[in-house]
C-alpha cells in the first residue's frame, strides 16, 4: 500500500525527536499536529528586528535570541502590579487560529499587549490664542494670549534648573574671541548656516574643526575662499545637507568679498540675499553679530512650542514670527529663541515630551499636555514547521508583523494617534 508524503514526513519527525525506536502505529492527524506544536516550542529561532519604543526611538533586539517560556503568554504566570497614578497597566491576551492540520503548517498566533499611563488631571484646558479686536477708533489691536506672562515666567524658571545644549554650544557662543570683530561676525554667520537641520553639539564640533584645521588664523573669509570645495565638504561632513552647505558657504564667501567689503551684511535684507540664509538666520545673525534685534528668530522649536501652547495656529516659522511680533514685547524678541530652543531640547522635545516633569502641565497652563498615554502592540505570527532539504532536519519558519499604535489624550481633550507596522521574518 502506498504511503502518503505527509505520513512519511511525520514518521521521520517522530524518529528524529524520539530517544528510542518508535512503535509501529497508525499516524493520525491529531498526533501529527501535536508533534508539530512540540517541535515549534522546542526549536531555537534567531531574529533581528527593530521595534519602535514609546519615546519615538528604535531599539535593536539581540542578534541571536532563543524562544523562551516568556514568549508564550498562556504559560506566563500572572504577576500582581501596584496600581498608581503613574504606574502603567498591562493586559496581555492571545489566541491561536489553526489554518491547516498538517505537520508542515502551524497556526497564526495573535498577541495584543496594551499599556497605559496617566498623569495628574487638572481639568480640561482651553486654548486662549491672541485675538484681533477693533478699538473705538476703528483700529485693529492685537490682544495677547490671556496667560502668556505666567507661561513665559514658568518656562524661564524651568530653564534655570537644567542646562541645555544651546546654553553652551549655541551659535552665538562659537566665534573665536581671539580674532577681530569682523572675523567673529563671519564665524557666527557660518555657524548659523551650518546649524540648519543639525544638532547644536554637531554644529559646535564642526566649527571647532574648521577653526583648528584651516591655516592660521583658522576660520576666516580668506581661508574659506582659498580652500577647495572638496576639502571644505570633508571638514563639514558631520552636519546635515553638507553638500548643499558647502556650495552655499563658498558662494557666500565670494559675495562677501565682492559686494560687502569682506564683512557680513548689516541688514536683514542683505543677509537674506546670501545663498542659504533665510529669515531665521538673518534675524539671529543681526542680534548675535551686530547686537541689533530687528525681529524674532523663529526656528522649529519656537514654531512648534508656541503652537502647542495655543498662542496661535500657524503653518510655518515665518507665519509664527509675524504672529509673535504683533503682540510680544520687543524686549523679549531676542531671548525667546534661546529660551524655547533650550526648553525644546530638555523638556518639550519633538518626540517624547516629558509632560510629567513640566510645570505648565501641572498648573494646567498647557492645552497640549499629555494627560493619558496608551500604547497597543499587536503581533501576528504565522508559523510553518517542516523538513529541510539536507539531512531531514527540522526547520521552523515564522513570518509576522508587529503593529504599534500609540494614543495620547491632551489636556484640551484632543486625541493624537500614531500607528506603525514592523514586518518580521525568521527562519531557523
Amino acid at each position: 500500500m502506498r504511503t502518503s508524503r505527509i505520513a512519511q514526513e511525520t514518521s521521520k519527525l517522530s524518529q528524529a525527536i524520539s530517544p528510542s525506536k518508535p512503535t509501529s502505529r497508525r499516524q493520525t492527524r491529531s498526533f501529527a499536529n501535536s508533534l508539530s506544536a512540540f517541535a515549534a516550542a522546542g526549536s531555537p529561532v534567531t531574529a533581528t528586528t527593530s521595534i519602535p519604543q514609546d519615546d519615538g526611538s528604535s531599539s535593536l533586539s539581540s542578534a541571536a535570541s532563543t524562544i523562551d517560556i516568556e514568549d508564550y503568554p498562556h504559560l506566563t504566570p500572572s504577576r500582581k502590579r501596584k496600581r498608581g497614578v503613574n504606574t502603567p497597566s498591562t493586559v496581555v491576551s492571545s489566541m491561536s487560529i489553526s489554518t491547516r492540520n498538517s505537520p508542515r503548517k502551524g497556526g497564526v498566533k495573535t498577541e495584543v499587549e496594551t499599556t497605559g499611563a496617566k498623569t495628574k488631571k487638572v481639568g480640561k484646558v482651553k486654548r486662549q490664542p491672541a485675538k484681533e479686536l477693533v478699538n473705538d477708533a476703528g483700529e485693529v489691536e492685537i490682544h495677547p494670549p490671556a496667560n502668556w506672562e505666567e507661561v513665559y515666567e514658568a518656562v524661564k524658571e524651568m530653564r534655570k534648573r537644567v542646562l541645555a545644549p544651546v546654553d553652551t554650544m549655541g551659535c552665538e557662543s562659537l566665534a573665536d574671541e581671539g580674532l577681530s570683530e569682523r572675523d567673529q561676525r563671519f564665524q557666527t554667520l557660518i555657524a548659523l548656516m551650518l546649524s540648519s537641520q543639525t544638532k547644536d553639539t554637531t554644529t559646535a564640533a564642526t566649527i571647532h574643526t574648521l577653526q583648528s584645521s584651516l591655516p592660521s588664523p583658522g576660520l576666516t573669509l580668506a581661508n574659506i575662499r582659498a580652500v577647495d570645495a572638496a576639502t571644505l565638504n570633508t571638514l563639514i561632513y558631520a552636519v546635515g545637507f553638507h553638500n548643499n552647505k558647502t556650495r552655499y558657504i563658498k558662494a557666500t564667501a565670494e559675495l562677501l568679498h565682492a559686494r560687502f567689503g569682506g564683512d557680513i551684511p548689516d541688514t536683514v535684507a542683505g543677509l537674506m540675499s546670501l545663498p542659504g540664509v533665510g529669515p531665521k538666520m538673518a534675524y539671529l545673525c543681526m542680534s548675535a553679530a551686530w547686537g541689533r534685534t530687528e525681529g524674532i528668530g523663529v526656528d522649529v522649536h519656537v514654531h512648534r512650542i508656541t503652537n502647542l501652547w495655543g498662542w496661535h495656529k500657524t503653518r510655518g516659522p515665518e507665519e509664527t514670527r509675524l504672529a509673535l511680533q504683533a503682540w510680544l514685547p520687543r524686549e523679549r524678541w531676542h531671548e525667546i529663541n534661546h529660551l524655547l530652543v533650550g526648553f525644546g531640547q530638555t523638556i518639550c522635545a519633538p518626540v517624547g515630551r516629558r509632560c510629567g516633569e513640566c510645570v505648565l502641565a501641572e498648573r494646567g497652563l498647557c492645552p497640549s499636555a499629555v494627560v493619558e498615554r496608551k500604547r497597543a502592540v499587536k503581533r501576528r505570527v504565522k508559523e510553518e514547521v517542516g523538513f529541510g532539504e539536507e539531512g531531514g532536519e527540522l526547520v521552523k519558519r515564522e513570518e509576522g508583523a508587529a503593529v504599534v499604535k500609540e494614543e495620547e489624550v491632551l489636556a484640551d481633550g484632543a486625541v493624537v494617534t500614531r500607528e506603525e507596522e514592523v514586518v518580521v521574518k525568521v527562519e531557523a
